[in-house]
């Protein structure tokens, strides 16, 4: 019984310490980014300065200093055994591109401390945005 009450616990700490990931403000920064198609096909890579700011209410999406849009979250799961290192991040956003508001879905994933961001619109599935991040950091305040 106590070691059935040992498991319990550690099993709850380790999805409280999961969950709290979605709570975080984080900024991640890239250099590059990869357009793909649905099955995953490069069409094109392009040199630019990316920082994506997430709080637990927006994503904010910066492109060469030049594009910033705010895209408000509908949701979000987070499952993350090593916090920022290995896991998964799924946020359900709003997307608003040219006054028109597009679902969308952006997966962070972590695997051996490299972080990948998957921004995926669901009106237009043939555009897939892969961003391998440079630096992955909680911002703080």
């Amino acid at each position: 019984m106590k070691s059935l009450f040992i498991i319990f616990s550690l099993l709850l700490v380790n999805n409280s310490m999961s969950v709290a990931q979605c709570n975080k403000k984080v900024v991640l920064t890239a250099s590059e980014t990869t357009c793909l198609d649905s099955s995953g096909t490069v069409k094109r890579t392009a040199s630019e300065k990316s920082v994506v700011r997430i709080n637990p209410t927006d994503v904010i999406i910066n492109v060469n200093d030049e594009h910033e849009t705010k895209c408000p979250i509908k949701s979000a799961t987070c499952n993350w055994s090593i916090p920022f290192k290995q896991g998964k991040t799924s946020i359900k956003a709003i997307f608003t591109k040219e006054g028109e508001e597009k679902n969308i879905t952006i997966d962070i994933e972590g695997k051996e401390g490299k972080i990948t961001l998957l921004f995926k619109m669901e009106e237009e599935p043939n555009e897939i945005i892969k961003v391998v991040m440079d630096k992955f950091e909680e911002e703080k305040g």
